[in-house]
């Protein structure tokens, strides 16, 4: 995005929450009645002036600003109606930096008519000098994998989140210090470790001003404790006990684990909507739907490997997303989730192959390219028979007798010379039989 474009599209969203700032009225003033005496006509009253919807939570780092805008309402399938193809982009430790990979993506889905959810890592609104406000479960205070930011960092990250939102992206949480493997690491954490855990990244979103000290910035337009609703754990570890804390806590749904690309149902109480294996041109073995998981298997623990391989590289990752998405849009339709990283590995191969995924699927017929949230609300709207019906789908299966036919709700027809089939298919099965 040119420089010019960029402060445009801040400068709109900005005035949409400056709006709702100067738009706080108490409502009109003034006696109702009719005065003393003989009660006279009734002359209408002008109807109060509205209350805004804004509202500033805590310290001002957050405020209620009503419902999200260009959330779409979720509609029930109609009997032999076939699915949408959804598709969902996601990315951990969403943050911004001097690579403004954020604000690329946000335009990216403008562009293509997608929306995306946004994991943030809780410790990118906590500055470096405040470190000690962390205490991560089974490490010492201030103790972070992936560090803390400083306050131009901070600063520009709640602005694209604020950005993000607005244009109708979802907020989840990839929680804090993103500890994985032996020695701590989220995977060995109690279900009481991880209900801390997300109790401290909800904190830093919801103090980001107090301890970052920007005061005079804008807040974020929504209230954490209803946006997250959802989460990835850190390298995909300690599933299990986070979506029994989860489930505590009100989310609707985990995306730590791996999966088939079949129709998602609902874990713990929680819907799983976990990553899933899809083709990985040239190599006989299904690949997961994650740049970091792409990369292990073309460059080994290195992040830049070698420079002639970048452009197969990043092919190999798009052509296998693609892949996916062509078996499940032509055959199931079950949801298609793919998560990413703000990362430039291999020379940014990988976000190449994504921002080409989203062009080439994001526009198409029956597409929608949507959050975990819209996808949620989606699934929540369905009738539970038909959701079931869709999972007896296997992998780029598509129902044999058409949609129509599938979900119709009325039983299927016979096939061609079984019993209960109309007398002139029986016919004609015996007479090709006899052939």
């Amino acid at each position: 995005m040119a420089a010019t474009q960029r402060i445009a599209a801040g400068a709109l969203a900005a005035a949409a929450v400056a709006a709702s700032l100067t738009g706080c009225t108490t409502g009109a003033g003034g006696s109702h009645g009719s005065g003393e005496g003989a009660p006279g006509p009734q002359k209408a009253q002008p109807a109060p002036a509205p209350r805004s919807a804004y509202r500033l939570i805590g310290d001002g780092s957050t405020a209620f600003t009503g419902a999200q805008p260009h959330l779409p309402r979720p509609e029930r399938l109609k009997p032999g109606q076939k699915p949408p193809q959804f598709v969902v982009f996601s990315w951990d430790g969403a943050g911004e930096d001097s690579q403004r990979l954020f604000s690329h993506f946000r335009k990216v889905s403008r562009d293509n008519n997608a929306t995306m959810t946004y994991f943030l890592s809780g410790v990118y609104l906590l500055p470096e000098d405040k470190r000690d406000l962390y205490r991560p479960p089974q490490h010492s205070p201030g103790r972070s994998d992936i560090g803390f930011n400083d306050e131009r960092g901070i600063a520009d990250t709640v602005k694209q989140l604020r950005l993000a939102w607005l244009e109708g992206n979802e907020i989840g949480t990839h929680f804090n210090g993103h500890f994985c493997g032996k020695g701590g690491g989220v995977g060995e954490w109690s279900v009481k470790e991880w209900k801390s855990e997300i109790a401290q990244a909800k904190q830093f979103v919801k103090s980001w001003k107090t301890n970052a000290g920007l005061t005079k910035t804008a807040p974020l337009p929504f209230d954490y404790d209803k946006e997250l609703i959802g989460a990835r754990t850190p390298c995909l570890e300690g599933r299990e006990n986070f979506m029994a804390a989860a489930r505590d806590l009100g989310f609707r749904y985990d995306t730590s684990g791996v999966n088939n690309q079949v129709w998602p149902g609902k874990k713990e109480g929680l819907w799983d909507l976990s990553m899933q294996l899809v083709p990985f041109p040239g190599h006989t073995y299904e690949q997961l739907t994650m740049d970091y998981n792409f990369m292990v298997n073309q460059s080994g623990a290195t992040t830049q490997g070698d420079p002639d391989k970048h452009e197969h590289w990043g092919d190999q990752m798009r052509d296998g997303l693609i892949g996916g998405f062509r078996r499940a849009y032509d055959g199931n339709r079950a949801p298609l989730i793919i998560g990413n990283h703000f990362e430039s590995w291999n020379g940014g191969t990988y976000m190449r192959a994504v921002e080409e995924v989203v062009e080439r699927v994001c526009t198409k017929e029956e597409v929608r390219c949507v959050s975990f949230r819209q996808l949620a609300d989606w699934l929540d709207a369905q009738d539970p028979q038909v959701l079931a019906k869709l999972r007896t789908l296997d992998v780029g299966e598509a129902p044999e007798q058409g949609w129509d036919s599938f979900l119709s709700g009325a039983p299927a027809p016979a096939p061609k010379g079984a019993p209960g089939a109309p007398a002139a298919e029986r016919k004609a099965s015996r007479e090709d039989r006899e052939r």
